[in-house]
Order: structure tokens, then sequence, then C-alpha cells
């Protein structure tokens, strides 16, 4: 077994597979040279002032020698060979596989305008990334976001509980927008702007201008696309992400945004299978072609994929589930949200404790939960059981989903 990727899915999968009795060799490469570690706090705990500057393990130490795995930090696989099932390293190392799984998770979009090179300008996806933030966070005074998406708004909420001046570019007409409803977008928006972050909807980056010496200096602030100049000492690009599935379409696998794999996570080869944020799978929920960037996909699918690969083959059908955690706020998304669907708010926002209800017509797509862990869970109960939920029932504080959730599924 080999395993392309150190991440949350490539080291579930080894997990699961010794916890489902897979007898055999497990190899795993990891393009990084750290032990695995947790992604999420990066962009929230982390970068805290007074924050433990360690990084969250995944597994212990002893997990590799215990479960007999072999670990290959710092090494990459530059070449497949389908025909003879085999890798390549960049190392020239060779390496046979009977069955091959990517994990290869996604990258960083990068800026592509002057002055995208100076120093200050960051992107937040690795420990390396966190580390060196964190550092010129001690020092700096501004800050400039670049994206309004999930690692952007955490970030930005990070430094302005730091005491940055924090200004957020956001080119589309709200925050989130892609992930959002447009009263949960409004929501957040309020609580940022509370905090004196200043967001600017509608606005684009068209370029960097730096303080001078090799190279260009130093960043010192951004150019807008209408012209203003918005100084900062740090700039954080959050612009989305691409996934890793170039040495699978080089190797003439199905590649459609991301690796193309069936319900039961295969690709186009049957010895080689994808999950977590490089594969594009059938979402069950949806009935479209789905991939998603969420810690929860990627130990889902790795779990389920350990179960096909030790003799119990199973469909992927898990529901979606997402969670950002902004200052003192925490959201929580339960299914799809459909940003055109109609929208049900149950509790009051000005208490900061409610839940948004996406519904098309009375089938219930999605619900967001701001500080309301209860309604969060129930929904999930609800969504993954397909328990049916009217609109009314949603918005009546007097209808307890806890309690409902829990009976409805027990009794199924």
């Amino acid at each position: 077994m080999v395993i392309l990727g150190g991440g949350q899915a490539g080291i579930q999968l080894a997990d699961s597979l010794r916890a489902e009795g897979y007898p055999g060799a497990i190899d795993v490469f990891a393009s990084e040279t750290h032990l695995p570690y947790q992604r999420p706090p990066l962009s929230k705990d982390f970068i805290a002032e007074g924050a433990d500057a360690s990084a969250l393990p995944l597994r212990a130490d002893r997990f590799f020698s215990e479960l007999d795995v072999t670990f290959h930090p710092g090494v990459t696989v530059s070449s497949l060979d389908r025909s003879a099932r085999t890798v390549t390293t960049d190392t020239g190392e060779v390496f046979a596989y009977d069955v091959l799984v990517f994990a290869t998770g996604a990258r960083n979009r990068r800026l592509s305008i002057e002055g995208a090179d100076l120093a200050g300008v960051h992107y937040l996806r690795t420990l390396d990334d966190a580390q060196e933030l964190r550092e010129e966070l001690a020092s700096a005074r501004s800050a400039l976001v670049v994206g309004g998406g999930f690692i952007g708004l955490e970030f930005a909420a990070g430094a302005a509980a730091r005491g940055l001046d924090v200004t957020v570019l956001e080119q589309g007409e709200r925050i989130m927008g892609r992930v959002l409803t447009p009263p949960m977008s409004s929501h957040f928006a309020g609580l940022h702007g509370a905090e004196r972050i200043d967001i600017r909807l509608g606005e684009g980056i068209v370029a960097l201008q730096g303080g001078g010496g090799p190279g260009g200096g130093r960043v010192t602030a951004g150019v807008g696309a209408g012209g203003e100049v918005y100084p900062a000492d740090i700039v954080v690009v959050g612009i989305g992400v691409l996934p890793n599935a170039e040495l699978a379409d080089a190797a003439g696998l199905t590649v459609t945004n991301g690796i193309v794999v069936d319900a039961f996570l295969r690709t186009s080869d049957p010895s080689i299978y994808a999950i977590g944020d490089c594969c594009s799978y059938p979402n069950a929920h949806t009935g479209t072609m789905t991939r998603l960037e969420s810690v929860q996909n990627a130990v889902d699918q790795a779990k389920v994929l350990a179960k096909t690969l030790t003799g119990t083959p199973i469909e992927y059908v898990e529901l979606p589930w997402f969670w950002s955690q902004q200052g003192a706020n925490k959201l929580q998304i339960a299914g799809m949200v459909d940003v055109a669907a109609t929208t049900f708010t149950r509790g009051d926002p000005a208490s900061g404790k409610f839940s948004v209800f996406c519904f098309r017509g009375d089938t219930l797509l999605g619900v967001e939960s701001v500080n309301s862990t209860a309604d969060h869970l129930a929904a999930r109960r609800i969504l993954g059981n397909r328990l049916p939920l009217t609109p009314a029932q949603a918005v009546d504080p007097a209808f307890d989903l806890k309690a409902y959730s829990r009976a409805a599924v027990a009794a199924a």
C-alpha cells in the first residue's frame, strides 16, 4: 500500500487500515519534513499572542513504529508508472505498489501581480508558513488580507486581537460568499467591523509596493483595483486553493477540478484511489461531483476507504460539515448550503447565538450555526439521516431540535 500525502487524509488512512486488520506493508510519502500535524489551528490558535509555538501532532511520535508504517518525510513522488505499478521519488528511488492512494491535498493559489514576491507577503497553509508569519506578527502594526474567505478572516480576527490595524480586500460582493448564505455573510461582516477590521467589498488588488532594497525589499502597501493604497507591514493572501493533481493527470487518470473518483473513491484506474482535498467525488447529498476542503471529509473518506481496501466495499455517503473560528465566534455548517436558496433564522442574531436554515422548497439543504453547537449537532443528525423538517419547525423556539433528531434517529 503506497499513500501519497502525510496530511489528515493520508495519516487517517494508514491508521484505519491497521484498525481494519490490513496486514501488508504501508508506505506514506510526505513532501514536508515535519511529523504530520493538524492544519486548522495554524490560522487560529497558532497565531494568537502568547500561544504555544509548537504544532499539534496528528498522532503521537510512536504512531509509525507501533503500527509498522514506513514514513518518508520530505520525499516527493515525481512520477507514476501505472503499467508497472511503481512510483519514483525525486531522489530516484522506485517503489512498487499493489494499491496506490492519492492523499496529496491542495496548495494555495498565488498572486501573479507586481510585488507578489516581496518580503512580508504570506500564504498560510503549512507549518513553515505559520511559523514565519507568527515571527513577523510580533513587530507588525498593520496587516492587509487579500481574500475574505475562512483563512483570511480567521487570520484577520487573530491579528486584530493582537492590536494590528487590519484591512480585508474581498473582490466579491460579500465575505465568504462562496460558502455562506447572504444573512450569515452580513452577520460576520458586522462582527468583524465591530472589532475594527476594515472590510472592503468589491475590491481587488493589482500591485504590492515595497520599500526598496534587494529584490524590491519588504512590502509596505497594497494597491487596490480602484487605485487606493493600503499601507501594510504584512500581507496575507487567501484566495483559494488548487488540488495537487498534476501527477495523476500526467499518469493519464481522469482529472476535473481534482482527481475524479467514483462512490468507492476509486479513480479511472482500479488499483488507484484518491481521498481528501485532491479528489472530486459524487456527493450523495447533492447529486453533483464535489471537491471539499475539509478535515471532516478527509477523515471520513479515509475511514470508508480503509474498509473497502480490507474487503468490505462501502460507498462514501457521509454528510459534509465544516467549521471556522473567527475571534470569539464559532461558525459551524452542516450540509451543503445553497447561497441562492430560501433561508430561515432560528434564534436572535443580536444575542450572538443563532442558526440559519437553508431550504429549497420543503427540502433542508444545510444549516449554518453561530455559537450554537446544539443546533449544529442536531442538524447533522437530521441531514445525515434525511429526516423531514419543515421551515416552521426550524424557526419555532418551542420545537426541540435536539430531542427530535435523537428520537427520530433512534426510531429509524
